[in-house]
């Protein structure tokens, strides 16, 4: 996949969602919960200051982040589905 994202803007891969409970109770399709956590696929250069210069983005490739359940915009490159969000949309960066 190759895709460039502009300004804060970042492409997220989401974690699979969870099979089974913690308690090992095998959830079917429609009981699953969108996933929350994602991989970091592409940064974008960051988001254009008034002074003209840019301020760089707090994330790189290959990070892993937790985002808002509805945030960014979900879309599909090469049969594979990601969502788009914009830098202030991540809530944290997993260490």
């Amino acid at each position: 996949m190759k895709i460039n994202p502009l300004d804060d803007r970042v492409v997220v891969r989401p974690n699979e969602a969870e099979e089974k409970t913690a308690g090992g109770i095998v959830l079917p399709d429609a009981a699953k919960e969108k996933q929350q956590r994602g991989t970091v696929v592409a940064v974008g250069p960051g988001r254009m200051l008034d002074s003209g210069e840019r301020s760089p983005v707090s994330v790189q490739v290959g990070d892993q982040v937790l985002f808002g359940k509805y945030g960014g915009t979900e879309i599909e490159i090469d049969g594979e589905e990601v969502k788009i969000l914009r830098e202030s949309d991540i809530l944290a960066k997993l260490v």
